[in-house]
């Protein structure tokens, strides 16, 4: 059995994959000092909880918090008797292209997500992803990352707004009932959603013009189908994208190594 693991500046994310479906997947808030020990604990009492009782022999890492990946490399090493295979390290291949300028280093989400909306959707691909940070990334027709954007996560943008100005409050990101707000809340609401809107179809529109090609659009990340309900932004929303691509990599280093 694999245990794939997305550790994301906020959230991490461990999944059970049994080479056909994940049979398990529990979240945790993401913590540098959170030790190999603990992970174990709360790994197995939930999979105890879940009567989810397999063996994993495999393990493959993709992390956006360096700090990270020590405690889970230890992890995999004491409890599972494996070296895990830790997505943007030399030794981690990757079944598709990486073209950007020399020197540069590409998250390991975003590749993850590149070589996820490839096995599914093929090329000419922009990856949305709502995260901490909202990232955009282009997978050309062969495969290959070829760049992005990043611009603020929805969230972290509330919460810039929050901080920085005393008389504004702490407000959950929903669709209002219309754009002009007519409180303080309704006023936060109607700017993030509706600016949002338009971040995404701007720099989706304006990345297949330089491209000078049609591109579908694919979401993932938990606040994607909220901005899909009114405008149709995205061709298609995947939920466990960034799973998926972990599957996919490790298959690609099983078979090539």
């Amino acid at each position: 059995m694999l245990l794939a693991i997305d550790c994301g500046n906020t959230n991490t994310v461990f999944a059970i994959w049994d080479g056909e479906a994940f049979i398990g997947t529990w979240r945790t808030s993401t913590e540098w000092q959170r030790t190999a020990d603990q992970y174990y604990v709360w790994l197995s009492t939930l999979m105890k909880f879940q009567k989810i009782d397999v063996e994993i022999t495999d393990v493959i890492v993709s992390s956006t918090v360096p700090r990270v990946v020590f405690n889970l490399r230890v992890f995999a090493d004491r409890y599972f008797n494996t070296r895990p295979i830790v997505v943007g390290k030399p030794d981690c291949l990757l079944p598709v292209d990486v073209r950007v300028d020399e020197g540069t280093q590409v998250g390991p989400d975003r590749l993850v997500n590149t070589v996820a909306g490839f096995d599914l959707f093929g090329g000419d691909l922009i990856m949305v992803d709502f995260g901490t940070a909202t990232t955009f990334d282009v997978v050309a027709s062969d495969g290959a990352y070829i760049g992005g954007v990043i611009a603020p996560g929805v969230n972290l943008s509330l919460e810039a707004l929050h901080n920085a100005a005393a008389a504004l409050p702490h407000v959950d990101i929903t669709k209002p009932q219309s754009v002009v707000g007519t409180n303080t809340v309704a006023c936060m609401q109607s700017g993030v959603f509706w600016g949002y809107v338009g971040l995404v179809r701007e720099i989706c529109a304006r990345i297949k013009a330089e491209r000078a090609r049609d591109m579908r659009v694919i979401s993932t990340g938990g606040l994607a189908p909220l901005f899909q309900q009114t405008e149709t932004l995205f061709d298609h929303y995947i939920d466990d994208l960034t799973m998926h691509g972990l599957t996919v990599i490790h298959r690609y280093n099983k078979e090539n190594t």
